[in-house]
């Protein structure tokens, strides 16, 4: 069986959830963090979780570990000025025998396990695997304010997290990004940049990324 270290991005700012810090708000009763340690939690696969989070919220994070039972938990590392720096200072604490990267977003608190689960098998198979869904609406391309184009909607897809690589993939990415001052928001790109061709794997649409104090509130309808 593989064993897959996730790292789970939770260093975000506040901007534009009015102050709030998304991660460790509050949502039916846990933190936003804690519903995506537990579905992770949950996966055979899945031998250890690492969090990249501020350093001001080690000990909050590791209070919600414990008290929701989450032995695969190892600690925190921490966050970066982006999104990017914040995960690769995770990176540093992947143990050795670990076979897999997995990157997810603490603000996706809704994946399930079974969708953990496909995305692994999937990232075994092609050696790299994202969560995703179809568009649903028509996309234009705009420049100015002024329409250029019309992408053909059957190839585009909603990334999701978590992404998921074969740990000598992820690594390749990470030296390249770090060889070339180049910064990603987006961990398949990493691999992209490199010649790695990413699988998507068929995700659900509950999986949501909260980002608004709106999407908290879109997030508890889908809970019940």
């Amino acid at each position: 069986m593989s064993k897959v270290s996730v790292i789970i991005a939770a260093a975000g700012n506040a901007e534009r959830m009015n102050g709030i810090h998304k991660q460790l708000a509050m949502l039916k009763g846990k933190p936003v963090l804690a519903y995506s340690m537990i579905a992770f939690q949950a996966v055979p696969q899945v031998s250890e979780i690492i969090i990249a989070a501020r350093e001001c919220d080690a000990d909050i994070i590791t209070n919600i570990a414990r008290e929701n039972g989450i032995d695969k938990f190892v600690g925190c590392s921490g966050g970066g000025d982006t999104r990017q720096q914040s995960v690769l200072g995770a990176l540093r604490m992947v143990s050795e025998d670990a076979e897999y990267i997995a990157v997810h977003d603490a603000a996706r608190p809704l994946v399930t396990a079974d969708e953990i689960s496909r995305c692994i098998e999937d990232a075994a198979h092609f050696g790299a695997s994202a969560l995703g869904v179809p568009v649903k609406d028509t996309i234009k391309t705009v420049e100015g304010g002024i329409i250029t184009g019309t992408p053909d909607r059957s190839t585009l897809y909603i990334t999701q997290t978590p992404q998921i690589f074969k740990k000598e993939y992820y690594i390749r990415g990470v030296e390249n990004a770090s060889a070339h001052g180049l910064d990603f928001t987006d961990d398949c790109q990493l691999a992209e940049a490199v010649g790695i061709r990413v699988n998507m794997t068929l995700s659900s649409y509950t999986n949501i990324k909260i980002t608004t104090p709106e999407d908290m509130q879109i997030a508890e309808l889908l809970l019940r």
